[in-house]
């Protein structure tokens, strides 16, 4: 559905213009038109792609007046593969209602290579969790909230932006976004273009967006995750609870993860470096998982790729990038949602504020300036932190066996959760800190010591794709 916004002041403006008073004094007829066109004009902004990244840029450029929003999304009923786990704080700061979160996760049970399992979540106070969604069903709450405050959405495919060459110094050059608009009956779609003054890209990994203002490329997992419907008495282990298995049998640098949603578990596992593994892999948790997903009916098999860092360029003339586009998942905990909606929020409350109520467009510096520098000073230490987390403890067995064992410290699961659930520090103890040391040191010695050796792989050819 489409929506044309007028606005009250255009009326106000016309009506004036043939007054008895609009005829008197020095205003002629010819000043007062180009008055009224100033008035009536906007800017008209493109947001690609319609995930939380999109949504929550959307409705904040749709509350500005003097800008027109438009979001494309290529599947409105799209179910992208992802665990579906929020932290608290995005409960609260983007009001999510309790009935987009399926489940309240206040336990996590975390599984060694060997078979360890340590049950954490003690340290959560009883109105602590981390939310559980899927994603068709937050992705469209979110999205109809941008339509709601006046964002036009477009269910089609972007399939082409023009560039204009002086895109960088012009501010009245215009790309042109081709797309293949979804229509009932029409199995190729219809072909459309639009005009715009200004492109927020927020179309997941494969972005259109990026390509068309050479971005750049990195490197990507591959996230596989199979939606399984289990007994109501099997469900009712995982009423409060989600489970984490690592092992090179389950992915030689990532994880498996059991997920609660309303009537199934989504269960899943991804990898950087074996992605031609993946389905091995994938075979590897259910079997992990064993008797506590036993006779469940697989009901959904999904597949997505996952940035694995920053894009090299995110920003370039008018076209910027937001969530996967650019690249804003985490190491190690391979969280991206709560990054995404919080990138597409900022990135468009910084233009906002920059377009100063529509009357003029940022330049590439100013949004470098703003929203970027914003965006890394706020969370490039979690990024940093993260990706040496992975690296020394999802390498191998040995660091795996010592990474559960480690998290039997009520420590580091108070500073985990803190540091999930609010995205912030909690003021850690410099004492406990150095107590930790030693023990990691102690743990990793003894993991290594009793882990099973990690199977031999290769990939040359693969492992070089980028996207």
């Amino acid at each position: 559905m489409k929506f044309t916004l007028v606005t009250v002041a255009g009326f106000a403006t016309v009506a004036n213009a043939f007054s008895n008073s609009a005829f008197m004094g020095k205003t002629s007829i010819t000043q007062a038109a180009k008055s009224t066109s100033q008035l009536d004009m906007k800017y008209k902004v493109a947001v690609v792609g319609g995930g939380p990244s999109g949504a929550c840029a959307a409705e904040i450029f749709a509350q500005e007046k003097g800008i027109e929003t438009v979001m494309f999304e290529r599947k409105l009923d799209n179910a992208k593969p992802c665990g579906g786990a929020i932290p608290l704080c995005m409960v609260g700061e983007f009001k999510i209602p309790e009935t987009v979160v399926d489940r309240k996760v206040r336990r996590m049970n975390l599984v060694s290579p060997n078979g360890v399992e340590v049950d954490i979540g003690s340290t959560l106070q009883a109105d602590e969790y981390i939310g559980m969604c899927r994603r068709e069903i937050m992705d469209k709450y979110l999205r109809d909230r941008a339509i709601e405050y006046g964002a036009e959405c477009i269910q089609a495919l972007v399939t082409n932006i023009d560039v204009p060459a002086d895109h960088k110094t012009n501010d009245k050059s215009r790309y042109t976004i081709s797309y293949s608009e979804f229509k009932e009956g029409s199995a190729a779609g219809v072909p459309g273009s639009m005009e715009v003054d200004l492109i927020i890209g927020a179309d997941g990994a494969n972005s259109r967006v990026a390509k068309a203002m050479d971005a750049g490329q990195y490197n990507f997992a591959i996230a596989f995750q199979e939606r399984i419907k289990i007994s109501d008495e099997k469900m009712a282990f995982y009423e409060e609870m989600a489970e984490m298995y690592v092992g090179d049998d389950v992915s030689p640098d990532f994880y498996g993860w059991v997920f609660p949603k309303y009537d199934h578990v989504g269960v899943g596992t991804g990898t950087v470096v074996n992605r031609p593994a993946i389905k091995q892999y994938q075979k590897a948790i259910r079997d992990r998982a064993g008797d506590k997903i036993a006779g469940g009916k697989i009901i959904k098999v999904e597949a997505h790729p996952i940035p694995e860092h920053y894009r090299p360029r995110r920003i370039q003339g008018r076209m910027c990038l937001v969530g996967d586009a650019a690249g804003y998942v985490t190491k190690c905990s391979g969280e991206g949602i709560y990054f995404a909606a919080k990138s597409g929020r900022m990135a468009a409350e910084e233009i906002v504020k920059l377009m100063e109520g529509g009357t003029r467009l940022p330049t590439q510096e100013d949004m470098e300036k703003t929203y970027l520098a914003k965006y890394d000073k706020a969370y490039g230490p979690t990024y940093a932190v993260l990706d040496i987390l992975q690296k020394v403890f999802y390498s191998n067995n040995g660091a795996r066996e010592a990474f559960v064992e480690l998290c039997n410290s009520k420590y580091v699961q108070q500073v985990t959760f803190d540091s999930y659930l609010y995205k912030r520090v909690q003021g850690n103890n410099p004492l406990d800190d150095l107590k930790l040391l030693g023990e990691t040191i102690g743990c990793l010695i003894k993991g290594y010591a009793n882990a099973k050796p990690d199977a031999v792989f290769s990939n040359p050819v693969e492992s070089q794709k980028r996207l």
